[in-house]
């Protein structure tokens, strides 16, 4: 029989506090086609997009993750000393070693809170949402900060037709707590590695390094392959997310799908057979494909617009390189 002693977590997890962070810079497509051979009518046919934010140097992952927590935190109405686990999910903090969670959870002022990354692709906030909810019901912690930021100008190649209009940059974050009603779903996650060369870094940043590339790494992806297996497969996904929840597309809300590409989000609302009343985030348009960060940010702008509300059913879904990904319903905060 064992000696160790149950946990005494909460029964439940919710969202109590999200905030984001975009970067003050905002890029048009004009900016991208002085370096590719297109269109501003292509790139908004193509993906949906407008323009994206790009950070500066003082805008760094640090630095945009402390101000969107700040806001979730302020919003969650706690203090920053009640965090116990400060979770980033990013692919574009350039230090291998130490975790910029560890960072932040410092700059925040938490109390020597557990902090560490995850790399999960743009799958990544979903990933970190499902870590904080076991930890509080686990009860390893009270409250857990999950962002999810990126700085993929970074990781961009201004002269690669297929991708320079995709990326931009920001924070994201959500605190999340003790709940006594279910208010975070089960999540349907997973990986399809056997697909993972359709998005990928270019090279290594050893072959960099060494001086085989001259070119710097980017971020380079099989768009038809990927948009084929967003549509398709994730929708199956998203259904399977909504079933583990007990509810139906008629019981949603809202949906906030990972905001890759609006032929995507639209492909799916349609294979979903989503209710006209749902509504549906379209952040992409003005933000860009900020990866890990594009969940959170698109829930902030949907709660902070009023298009959105306290207590409405949500599904969130995340899909990027690995192939990974990541749905789940959830209860706004």
């Amino acid at each position: 029989m064992s000696k160790i002693k149950p946990s005494k977590g909460a029964p439940y997890a919710r969202i109590m506090g999200v905030g984001g962070y975009r970067p003050v810079r905002v890029v048009p497509n004009e900016v991208i086609l002085e370096t590719i051979d297109s269109s501003d009518e292509w790139i908004r046919s193509r993906s949906g997009i407008e323009t994206r934010h790009w950070a500066n140097d003082e805008e760094t992952v640090a630095a945009m993750s402390i101000e969107a927590s700040g806001k979730a935190i302020a919003d969650a109405g706690i203090s920053a000393e009640q965090i116990g686990g400060v979770i980033v999910s990013t692919v574009s903090h350039f230090k291998q070693t130490p975790a910029v969670a560890t960072e932040i959870a410092d700059k925040l002022g938490t109390n020597k809170a557990a902090a560490f990354d995850i790399s999960a692709g743009c799958a990544g906030f979903g990933y970190g949402l499902t870590l904080a909810k076991g930890m509080i019901v686990e009860g390893s912690a009270e409250y857990v900060l999950v962002i999810g930021v990126e700085r993929l100008s970074d990781l961009t190649d201004l002269e690669d037709r297929a991708t320079a209009f995709l990326f931009g940059d920001g924070a994201g974050a959500v605190v999340v707590g003790p709940s006594q009603e279910p208010a975070i779903g089960p999540t349907v996650w997973g990986s399809e590695g056997d697909k993972s060369e359709t998005i990928k870094q270019t090279v290594p940043w050893t072959d960099y390094r060494s001086g085989e590339v001259a070119k710097f790494p980017a971020i380079t992806q099989e768009g038809q392959a990927v948009f084929r297996w967003a549509v398709f497969e994730m929708a199956k996904v998203a259904k399977e997310a909504l079933d583990a929840a007990g509810i139906t597309a008629d019981d949603l809300d809202v949906f906030i799908p990972h905001q890759a590409n609006e032929r995507i989000i639209d492909s799916m609302v349609k294979t979903l057979k989503l209710p006209e009343s749902v509504t549906v985030a379209r952040d992409v348009r003005t933000t860009g494909n900020t990866s890990a960060a594009s969940i959170p940010l698109a829930m902030e702008r949907l709660l902070a617009t009023g298009e959105a509300k306290s207590g409405d059913t949500a599904l969130v879904i995340g899909f990027g390189a690995g192939l990974v990904y990541a749905a789940t319903v959830v209860t706004l905060p």
